[in-house]
Parts: C-alpha cells; structure tokens; sequence
C-alpha cells in the first residue's frame, strides 16, 4: 500500500485546513508536490507557521477559557505491567482472577469502595463483553486496560444508533439492569433513557462514555457494532465518547462508522459547554469509520494513529475529522506522526474519501457567525495519506451549515474564512 508522506511542515484544518509538503500521489491523482503556501483548497503551513503546533502547545493549559491555569501536562506512557488489583472482569468469576462478568460492575463497585483519589485499575481478560460502560465525573482517575497480549483479544461492543427511540435504549443498555438509582453512573443512563425526544441523538448513542479527569484505556478495542447493518443514511454510532481533561487511550482500537470517537466537552446534564478545556492524548492506536468519524470540541493529539476510512456502507461522503473547536481557541486536533489509510472501495478511484471538515455545531437555526459558531481547528503533520483520498481539494464544506472551505490562514482565530 502506498501512502503519501506529509513530511515535517504541516497540514493544517481548521477550516483553515492547511497541509503540508508531501511526495506524489499514485496515479491517477494529479502528480501534485505541495509546498509552502499551497492551493486555495489545500492550503500548506510554512515551517514556521508550523513550528506553533506541537504537543507543548496543545496541551499547555487547563481550566476555564477566560481565565487558562498554565499546566505543562506532558503524558507519560501508562504502565500497567506490575499492576495488582481486585478489580478483574472475565467471562466467568473465578477464573484468571475475575470477580466480576460485567465491566459496569467492576466500575461501579470501584466507585463505591474506593476512599480517597488514588487511581483505580480495572483490568478486563480476553473475552467480548456486550453491553455500556459508564465512568461519571466525580470518579477518581481510573486505568481501564485489557489482559489479552493484544487489543483485539479484549473487546466491548454493543449497536448503539443514535436514531434510535429512548424505550429502545433502555432495553438495549440496561438489560441486566445494571444501572440503578443510587449507583455512580445512574445520572448517565438516566439523563438518555429519560429522554422525550423520538431519538437518543449522537450525544447518548456511546459504547464506552467516560465523563471523568485523567481517565486512561489501553490494550482493548470499542466497537459500536451497528456497523453496516444500517444504511448509508444519518446514523451517528459512537464507539468512545470522552469528555474529561487529561484523557488517555494507548494500544486502543476504536471501531465504528459514522461518528466513532467523540473526543468532546459536556456538563453532567449531557449539554455541550462552551467555557473550559478537555484534553486528551491517543497515542499507538487505531480508529476506523466513513463520515466525521473523529470529532468533538477537546483539544486532542493522535500520536502514531492509523485512521482508516472504509466504504462498506456505501456512504456518498466520507470524512475522517471533524472539530467543532470554539473560535477563542487556539487548539483543536493535532495529528503527528500518523496515517490515514482506506479501504479498495476509495483507491479504486471511483470515489474519494476527504480528509475532513468542520463542524459549525449549533448553527443550525442561525447560520455560522463568525467569533461566535464553533470553528474547528486541525494540523497534521509528519504523517502519510494514501491515494484514497482527494489529495488536491482535501477539506470539505462545514457540517451543519455547509459554509464553503476557503483556506485563509492569517491569524489563529480566523481558521475558516466564508
């Protein structure tokens, strides 16, 4: 498979989508060296510009927007090698250590025995384990890792639709009732089942939704199994829905279709906020989806990331990111040393995948305005894209609004000009 490499300068979107420097593309793509400063439509970063967006950066500070606390929050690798706890999940209790079948179990009777913040490990056997995970805000840090000596040995999976009624999510979460008034993650489930709306919408339609600080997942995979069993229509399945500060996902394989990893920022109520920073570091892992199938607010960098777009849904569109960054802030999404990749379907050359788009959410009913409506910022750099992908015009027109990519790049706010 050939890829084509964005060599140190760097690609930038934000609706401001700016690429950089790369080698040619396989045939039939236009035979198209992009340098400083690009296209219109594929916008390149000098070295300069591009120096400017780097982890350091991105994850410079915490708290509330108006008023940023410095914190130089550099991720450490999660070591998970000498860990000893009494919260194993298996397939069945008492072998290999388990005392729990359900992974919501294990996390709740963490929740309830545990004194004080130290961090909590809860360490799942190879096995797939159908069904929702829930960590609310107030937890401790908590470690969510799999045993098997791969990702693929330990999974969680469910079909979660987000056109799906409210009656259908309860039957389809909480089957075995282990939501229950009084446990930790009860206001999660309820603030979806409780819903009078016809639909759950994107927001409830999560597999794996942690909404807590410093949480960590390594060595498993998420899998939001609707999959291809729907049609090439609006059905948004998140496989991971975070929407904490100082996340981090190592070793992890998220797998969905449309909307697969929310990396977001939220209240306890489940409203989108506008105010204060999440950040999150996905480092050695693998996402795969069609449409937006990485988006969200958070201020997130993909370290080392496969990000493969398939075309088994037969989706008209596919786009691989979508942020809905907030137009006061600097950082979005940061994508280094990574690859996208896709299916045959795409390097057939009968279809090609974009790279990505904004989300303008919440413009809806008032049309995109500007210093108000979010306006998603990404770079890419250093990492490779195949032949799959629309090489010359990679950024598409804005989700919610379908504001038209211009690629101005003059000054950090002004990422998506219309």
């Amino acid at each position: 498979m050939k890829y084509q490499p964005f060599s140190g300068i760097a690609a930038a979107v934000s609706v401001s989508l700016l690429l950089a420097a790369c080698q040619t593309a396989t045939p039939p793509q236009a035979q198209y060296q992009p340098s400083f400063p690009g296209t219109t439509q594929r916008p390149v970063l000098s070295s300069d510009e591009a120096a400017r967006f780097t982890q350091q950066h991105y994850f410079a500070y915490r708290g509330l927007y108006a008023s940023p606390i410095a914190d130089a929050w550099t991720p450490q690798p999660i070591n998970i090698a000498s860990v000893n706890t009494p919260y194993v999940v298996g397939p069945s209790k008492g072998i290999d250590g388990a005392s729990y079948t359900q992974i919501q179990d294990a996390v709740n009777a963490a929740l309830q025995q545990q004194k004080g913040n130290q961090r909590i490990y809860i360490k799942v056997q190879p096995g797939t384990y159908i069904g929702t995970v829930y960590v609310p805000a107030e937890a401790p840090p908590i470690t969510l890792f799999g045993a098997g000596d791969t990702p693929e040995k330990t999974v969680i999976s469910l079909g979660l639709d987000s056109m799906i009624s409210p009656a259908t999510y309860r039957t389809l979460v909480n089957a075995n009732q282990q939501y229950q008034s009084g446990d930790p993650a009860w206001y999660m489930y309820d603030v979806c089942a409780s819903k009078q709306n016809k639909t759950i919408d994107t927001i409830c339609a999560a597999v794996l939704w942690s909404q807590s600080d410093e949480f960590q997942l390594k060595n498993l995979t998420v899998v939001n199994s609707l999959l291809d069993t729907v049609d090439s229509g609006t059905h948004q399945g998140v496989a991971l829905r975070t929407d904490g500060d100082k996340v981090q996902l190592e070793q992890v394989r998220l797998i969905g279709r449309q909307d697969t990893f929310f990396v977001n920022t939220s209240d306890k109520k489940n409203n989108y906020v506008t105010d204060h920073y999440s950040r999150a570091y996905i480092k050695d892992s693998y996402i795969e989806g069609d449409v937006d199938y990485v988006f969200g607010r958070a201020t997130a960098v993909f370290d080392n990331v496969r990000f493969h777009t398939v075309s088994t849904r037969k989706s008209k569109e596919a786009y691989v990111f979508a942020p809905d960054t907030m137009p006061w802030v600097k950082h979005g999404f940061l994508v280094i040393n990574s690859a996208l990749t896709s299916d045959s379907g795409y390097k057939s050359g009968k279809q090609r995948a974009n790279m990505g788009r904004v989300w303008d959410q919440g413009a809806r009913q008032t049309g995109y305005l500007p210093g108000k409506t979010a306006n998603g910022q990404l770079v890419i750099r250093d990492s490779t894209v195949d032949s799959g992908y629309d090489l010359l015009n990679p950024w598409s027109a804005a989700a919610t609004t379908s504001r038209p990519f211009k690629g101005n790049w003059t000054n950090w706010a002004r990422r998506f000009s219309s």
